[in-house]
């Protein structure tokens, strides 16, 4: 059987596929377009795809040998898992691999706005640095504050645990109520409204689905506090960046520190400009440890899917019912 791989992973996943399969590689270092993922796709049995990659119906029917799709990566709002299940083709991810290492950026993030360290580290770079002063690059304490928590599963709640250290009193909005945070924390469970106007610092981890887009737009961004801090880890379009930008050029809030964008790879001109907000690449999991693991994750979900068996980490699991 033959594989379609829409980019480069590590060596360890190809690896294993390389040993039951023949796998086929995109070439080029870039997101590939839809046009090309179906080109690739011809002839093959197999699917392994990134959460950039667009697989829609189209996709999905193009090639009618497809057997089974494992994205790299735990979201998977990028393939319509719905029409994957009508053609009774199993959809797989890689959870729980990557959930450490993203909340490790958030808190990254977190800290990096607070203590505006990218600012510092441009400030002392271009030789502005002359000493100590008293009102020199001000930020803000992280300690004894209060910190909210948007979507508390699993990387909401490794995000929050790592709190305990700060002292910090916790606030979590979710359907659900947590228990592991409330026992471990004390952290109260609360309305989206009461978190945002309360909080310090939030952070969001929620999942794209209709209910979350735009979770945060203009008028919550009115309701927080005029120190408060935004990030964002989760997926972009959780957040209205128009109204995101205007609230961080207008002040209506602290900063923002951001690892995922509205219309991704393309980020807004004036946000790039914007000094109290810190952007990174996508890459909350980017760690050697982390995306070696997803790699062979995603490559043991898909041995499992050709050989007729329900991958361990299935997402419709009921085509094979």
């Amino acid at each position: 059987m033959k594989i379609f791989v829409t980019r480069k992973i590590p060596e360890q996943g190809l690896n294993l596929l390389r040993k039951e399969f023949e796998i086929e590689i995109y070439k080029y270092d870039k997101v590939p377009t839809k046009e090309e993922i179906i080109k690739g796709l011809k002839g093959k049995d197999g699917l392994l795809c990134l959460l950039t990659d667009p697989i829609d119906r189209d996709v999905i029917y193009s090639e009618p040998k497809l057997k089974t799709i494992a994205n790299y990566a735990v979201g998977y709002n990028n393939i319509d898992v719905e029409a994957a299940t009508a053609r009774g083709i199993p959809v797989s991810n890689t959870p729980d691999v990557l959930t450490e290492a993203t909340a490790e950026m958030a808190w990254t993030l977190l800290f990096s706005v607070a203590r505006r360290t990218i600012e510092g580290d441009k400030f002392t770079r271009a030789g502005k640095f002359n000493g100590w002063a008293p009102l020199l690059m001000l930020g803000q304490d992280v300690s004894n504050k209060i910190l909210g928590v948007v979507g508390a599963g699993r990387i909401g709640t490794a995000f929050a645990l790592k709190s305990k250290g700060f002292n910090m009193k916790v606030l979590y909005f979710d359907e659900k109520k947590n228990e592991t945070l409330e026992n471990e924390l004390g952290a109260k469970k609360v309305d989206l409204s009461t978190l945002l106007k309360a909080s310090d610092y939030i952070s969001l981890h929620v999942p794209l689905v209709d209910a979350t887009h735009h979770i945060i737009g203009e008028k919550e961004l009115c309701a927080m506090k005029k120190n408060a801090i935004l990030i964002n880890t989760s997926r972009g379009p959780v957040i209205d960046e128009k109204a995101l930008i205007k609230a961080l050029k207008e002040k209506w809030i602290f900063g923002a520190g951001l690892d995922v964008y509205e219309n991704e790879p393309i980020i807004p001109k004036e946000l790039l400009k914007l000094d109290n907000v810190v952007l990174q690449p996508h890459s909350a999991s980017a760690t050697t440890e982390t995306r070696t693991k997803m790699a062979v994750m995603a490559a043991e979900n898909m041995i499992a899917g050709l050989k007729g068996k329900i991958p361990p980490n299935c997402i419709n699991p009921e085509i094979f019912k």
